[in-house]
């Protein structure tokens, strides 16, 4: 009787619990995925602390949490987690594939670290997996093929390796795969011949090898397909010419060979066909832009190909961007260019291009490198609207420069050195009044220097040099300013400011017969001008008997103490030659010992005295003090104090003081003088990188962590300055701007911003007159890098004529491993010796990939998108990984 009743309970029991595992179906999903949302927290926020994770806990149903979606079917169930830039740290935990309702998968711009878990192939309805922008290791899992869902995988920008696993191929409903700035290797698999609905291929930045494969042409859905900077060799196959869709095709930086077919000139919807940086060969077929008429962009530099360009070009009425430099192009540029009126940016240079008709100078529109040219400049130049740049050095260019340039209002920077140009300087030269720029040094010019050059207030480099100029130079505008203009190599010439050291010119006397009528006026005048002398002596006198009753330690409107003109010429022992460290466009700087109480512990001090006859130096003096009132941080230069005052002439003075800096710029570190010094200024690998850290700290904290986002606008190595400790600092913020908070607006105004900063360093979209931004620094910053590690400064002649940028030669160097030839030949050197002398092959290889590793960084910072470029914290989480392996 009581087994029955106990077997009776248990059966009960049983059918209880049966009852009660049927009703609580759904709770034990919730539970489930409650539990793989907090083992994501616990993961993805290791170490930082997350605002937005911090919502995360029981106190509310996690389909409230943010970035958490549920479904309308399945009210309990996760379908969405959508965290993109949300500061996410750690790893990604693998109770993820848990969630098995999920259908988007976004974390893309994190920072994330550690493999992709393998449970992610279990989300069998997912759509959108991305993960981009991350610092993902490892290789692809191949589990991804069980997401046979999957519309958009988005992986680009980590750190991956290996190869793109077969699985993929499986993913027929796959319409975006991109896996570009990776280092994944092998081959593009066969299996992606399955991707039939395929839309968008980028694989570029990584190092794939073997053939760019024929199938591609069989995925009629492809719109885009990136494949550039890889190592993929071959022919380019004619089956992407039956692409109906394809509007970009990228295939640069690789290494084809061979002929571009003649079908992908047939692709009527391609908008940019890039294939430079190959070994392709061949001539541009004569009807190829018939065909092509929505072509926007295309580049053929730096391979083979040969031929004329065909007159049909100028069918392609929407080309905004034309690049064929470094070919062996030849024959009469066709005047169908001139057809081309969206034309923004063109290179020709480095072929056997002939220009020696007036017309065939017409189709220049916006920025050009020409090269190779020789002739007269035709008057049709001044046609040329648009021009921004004009770069025509060191060819075989004759006659006389044409008075109609000076109708090119917008030209900002005209070079025109090392030809045979004759005549005289046009006048018609101070019409363009964005002309920032002019080098008409080593050509045969004679005559006088026209004084109307004198009213270019934009104008702050004039090289005359080296031609057979006479008479007197002019005082005012850039002028005044010696440091800013060159003109040796003219015997002839006489006057000036005394810092030209020219002699006096001649006095000219006037006629005899007039002698008689200007006696009387002559003496009336100088009478009126002793009178007037007398009176503003009085004034200056009354004026400094009261200043000195000024008491020194007054604050400034800048909120810094001012000090008086006087102290700061005793200081500089009268602002002699021998304690001037440097002059630019706007100050000259001056070492100084200066007695005064807040020194602190040193009295020897940097005075930076602004040349106010210079345009907007008043505005640079505004800028650095607003800049630099309320910063604070190790890596930024100290204003001690400034100087707002009038000089012994009665004229307007403004000075800023700062530290002194013992061990002077970055600049005379890379690049030391040839007299004897190359011992002693020499950095090492470690030094480099402890530097580049120093001055990365300081963009961090302007960016990010000061009262208000300031953008520098000028960073450059000559701006980078050594304290004792070689500690740098970033000094020099004559050009900074102030950015109001939570917004890309400026406190100045901004109508007039045109090209900020210094030609080689400043950002490509501040050529365009894009407002300022803190990605303009990281392009400065990273040239920066390029220059510490290569040697190389960005403005070296072979930089300028256009035949290869120092980015480019870099990054040429990395992707066809000689980086021989890009690093700095002293650091190299060292390097070397090193490993003779310790014979450790191990530490020298390690070495060498911080080198490898530097350069990529400088690359990654240099990007043309803006977008595109390496945030400070990232770049800082770099060089110390660099640093430490140095270390180590």
């Amino acid at each position: 009787m009581a087994r029955a009743i106990k077997l009776i309970s248990l059966l009960l029991c049983f059918c209880s619990h049966a009852l009660l595992s049927l009703g609580s179906k759904n709770n034990i999903s919730t539970s489930t995925d409650e539990f793989a949302l907090l083992s994501f927290k616990s993961m993805a926020s290791l170490g930082q602390s997350s605002s937005l994770l911090a919502s995360w806990n029981t106190s509310s149903h996690y389909c409230t949490w943010p970035g958490v979606a549920c479904g309308s079917r399945h009210p309990s169930r996760v379908v969405a987690l959508r965290l993109a830039s949300s500061n996410l740290s750690g790893r990604i935990s693998p109770l993820l594939g848990n969630l098995t309702f999920l259908r988007e998968l976004v974390l893309d711009d994190n920072k994330l670290h550690g493999p992709m878990p393998l449970e992610l192939g279990h989300l069998g309805r997912l759509q959108v997996l991305n993960m981009s922008k991350n610092l993902l290791e490892g290789s692809i899992p191949k589990t991804l093929g069980g997401c046979r869902e999957l519309k958009k995988l988005d992986l680009h920008d980590n750190q991956l390796q290996g190869e793109i696993p077969h699985e993929i191929g499986a993913l027929e409903n796959l319409i975006t795969l991109s896996l570009s700035k990776n280092s994944l290797a092998g081959e593009i698999p066969q299996s992606l011949a399955g991707l039939t609905s395929i839309r968008n291929l980028s694989l570029y930045a990584n190092r794939l090898s073997g053939d760019v494969p024929p199938f591609l042409g069989n995925l009629t859905s492809l719109q885009v397909i990136e494949l550039h900077e890889n190592m993929l060799s071959g022919s380019i196959p004619s089956s992407l010419g039956m692409l109906p869709s394809l509007s970009w095709l990228s295939l640069g930086s690789n290494h084809l060979s061979g002929l571009i077919p003649d079908s992908i000139w047939n692709i009527s919807s391609l908008v940019r066909l890039s294939v430079n940086h190959n070994m392709l060969s061949g001539a541009i077929p004569r009807d190829a832009f018939n065909n092509v008429p929505r072509l926007q962009r295309l580049f053929m530099d730096f391979n083979q190909f040969d031929g004329p360009i065909p007159a049909s070009i100028g069918n392609a009425s929407d080309m905004e961007m034309l690049q064929l430099i470094n070919n062996s192009f030849s024959g009469i540029l066709p005047t169908a260019l001139g057809r081309l009126r969206n034309l923004s940016f063109l290179q020709l240079s480095v072929n056997f291009f002939e220009a020696k008709k007036p017309k065939d100078w017409e189709f220049i529109s916006a920025l050009t490198n020409c090269s190779e040219l020789q002739g007269s400049l035709p008057q049709e130049i001044g046609n040329l609207k648009n021009l921004i740049v004009f770069n025509a050095e060191s060819n075989s260019l004759s006659g006389e420069i044409p008075s109609t340039i000076g109708e090119c209002q917008v030209l900002q920077y005209l070079f025109l050195q090392n030809n045979t140009l004759n005549g005289s300087i046009p006048s018609s030269l101070s019409q363009m009044s964005a002309l920032e720029f002019l080098d008409l040094s080593s050509n045969n010019l004679s005559g006088q220097i026209p004084k109307t050059l004198e009213n270019l207030t934009t104008l702050h480099h004039l090289n005359l040099s080296f031609n057979n100029l006479d008479g007197q130079v002019p005082g005012l505008g850039i002028f005044a300013n010696f440091t800013a203009i060159s003109i040796q190599g003219n015997g002839k010439l006489c006057g000036g400011i005394k810092g030209l050291h020219l002699k006096p010119c001649p006095v000219q006397l006037l006629p005899k017969k007039k002698h008689k009528f200007l006696v009387i006026p002559i003496v009336i005048s100088v009478l009126v001008t002793a009178l007037v002398i007398v009176a503003l002596l009085c004034m200056f006198l009354i004026w400094r008997k009261r200043t000195k009753k000024t008491v020194p330690s007054a604050e400034s409107k800048h909120g810094h103490p001012l000090i008086s003109y006087s102290q700061l010429l005793r200081a500089t022992n009268d602002f002699s030659e021998a304690n001037l460290l440097g002059s630019g466009s706007f100050g000259s700087v001056y070492k100084g010992e200066l007695n005064y109480p807040d020194c602190e512990s040193t009295n020897l001090v940097a005075v930076k005295v602004l040349k106010l006859q210079t345009p907007k130096a008043h505005k640079t003096f505004t800028a650095e003090c607003e800049a630099l009132r309320n910063m604070r941080h190790r890596n930024l230069v100290k204003i001690l104090t400034v100087c707002s005052s009038i000089d012994a002439m009665g004229n307007d003075f403004k000075a800023i003081v700062y530290d002194f800096m013992p061990n002077g710029s970055l600049e005379n570190w890379l690049h030391p003088n040839r007299n004897g010094l190359e011992e002693q200024r020499y950095l090492n690998l470690l030094e480099r990188v402890t530097i580049l850290l120093d001055v990365a700290y300081a963009l961090d904290h302007l960016h990010h962590h000061g009262p208000e986002p300031i953008v520098h606008c000028d960073l450059k190595s000559s701006n980078v300055l050594l304290d004792a400790d070689m500690v740098a600092h970033v000094g020099d913020f004559g050009l900074a701007k102030v950015l109001v908070q939570g917004t890309s607006l400026l406190q100045q105004s901004s109508s007039s911003v045109g090209f900020r900063g210094t030609i080689g360093y400043a950002a490509p979209e501040y050529g365009a007159g894009n407002v300022v931004s803190i990605h303009g620094d990281i392009y400065s910053y990273g040239i920066l890098v390029l220059e510490t590690i290569t040697g190389n400064k960005p403005t070296e002649s072979r930089y300028r004529q256009g035949l290869m940028s120092l980015r480019e030669h870099v990054d040429l160097a990395l992707y066809d491993r000689t980086m021989d030839d890009a690093v700095d030949t002293r650091l190299s050197t060292d390097l070397e010796n090193e490993l003779h002398t310790m014979g450790d092959d191990s530490s020298y290889k390690r070495k060498m990939d911080c080198v490898a590793a530097l350069l990529s960084l400088g690359v990654s910072c240099t990007q043309e998108l803006p977008s595109g470029r390496m945030p400070t914290d990232s770049i800082i989480k770099e060089l110390l990984a660099i640093k430490d392996s140095l270390l180590r």
